[in-house]
């Protein structure tokens, strides 16, 4: 799989970048919520790789996770002179005012990764999301734990016929969390689980939060109450298995005891998620696709920022409404990790 989306990847550079004879011209400004992300620095090393393939500028600069810094940065891009905007929205409700900023510079604005109201998009004619749908890698992890439900009648610790899950969720009121959430569990149900929440917490996307929120969950209800746990990233679902391996579970497949595994799933296929999978400290992830969100944004921003009509044949991608790229997830286990390693 990793191989074929590299030479996609390479054959649409080759594509895009006939007739670009002017974006050496175009300078991009974006701004990534916060630098320390481990799902943006992929996309953002992406997009800096893209810009490199269509001969366009970008300077990136790091929101530290605060709005107020973030809406500075945007009129610092403006004031600067830059052909068009990437935002990583910090609140996804400060949207609409960065939207207007740009359409008052008349600047594409191309909003990654966290997706605006649609009347944000709606409401200026060079404003586009790049981002994948979050239902989607809900539904993943909710299929990947009932598959292992199923395939290892031992996960049912108490014989209860019931799975009994802790859900690690990411910063509350934001739409990805909301979503995976929802759609795992009910992914989960479909598949035909008796299923019982034990646990429900917000780590913000931090692994360092969701060490310590798993933590609390096995001091409160005991490692053996916990059947399975379902994270809405990667970097939660890691330091959930931090916890788990401290107390001698999740320790890999080196002979111990399989009895000493709890399934825990994620979402992004961050490089050290498929190492977690390699050595089957992980049950699985939904790859979250940082090359293709990376560049189908920066190829947005250069099209729109020449004036050309952004076309799904100009980028390489789909739009869907005019407005929106949607880039799939992929179902991430220890059958395919070192495709996308």
């Amino acid at each position: 799989m990793k191989k074929s989306l590299t030479a996609i990847a390479a054959a649409l550079v080759a594509t895009a970048a006939i007739g670009t004879a002017q974006a050496e011209d175009v300078l991009i400004g974006s701004c990534i919520y916060k630098f320390d992300d481990t799902f943006m620095t992929g996309v953002r090393n992406n997009m800096q790789k893209a810009a490199e393939s269509v001969g366009a500028e970008i300077e990136l600069v790091d929101s530290q996770n605060r709005q107020p810094m973030q809406n500075d940065q945007v009129d610092t891009f403006i004031t600067k002179g830059v052909n068009a905007l990437i935002i990583n929205p910090v609140d996804r409700s400060a949207a609409g005012p960065l939207a207007d900023k740009a359409k008052s510079a008349d600047l594409p604005i191309i909003y990654i990764n966290r997706e605006p109201d649609k009347a944000v998009l709606d409401g200026w004619s060079k404003a586009y999301y790049v981002g994948a749908k979050a239902e989607e890698s809900g539904t993943i992890g909710g299929q990947l734990i009932a598959e292992y439900f199923k395939a290892h009648p031992e996960a049912d610790k108490n014989k209860d016929g019931k799975l009994q899950y802790i859900l690690i969720k990411g910063e509350q009121g934001h739409q990805d969390a909301t979503l995976r959430s929802e759609y795992c569990v009910k992914a989960m149900k479909e598949a035909g689980l008796d299923i019982v929440e034990i646990g429900s917490d917000n780590a913000n996307w931090d692994k360092v939060q969701g060490h310590d929120k798993m933590k609390n969950f096995i001091t409160s209800l005991g490692i053996d109450a916990i059947e399975a746990v379902l994270a809405n990233n990667d970097d939660m679902a890691l330091g959930a298995v931090e916890a788990l391996k401290s107390e001698g579970y999740n320790l890999g497949t080196d002979g111990k005891d399989p009895s000493k595994f709890v399934p825990v799933v994620g979402v992004d296929a961050t490089a050290p998620a498929l190492q977690a999978i390699a050595k089957g400290q992980l049950l699985g992830t939904s790859l979250n696709d940082a090359v293709n969100q990376g560049t189908a944004a920066v190829r947005i921003a250069n099209e729109a920022a020449q004036g050309k009509p952004v076309t799904d044949e100009a980028i390489g991608y789909k739009i869907t409404d005019g407005k929106y790229v949607w880039i799939p997830y992929v179902r991430v286990t220890q059958e395919n990790y070192k495709d996308f390693m």
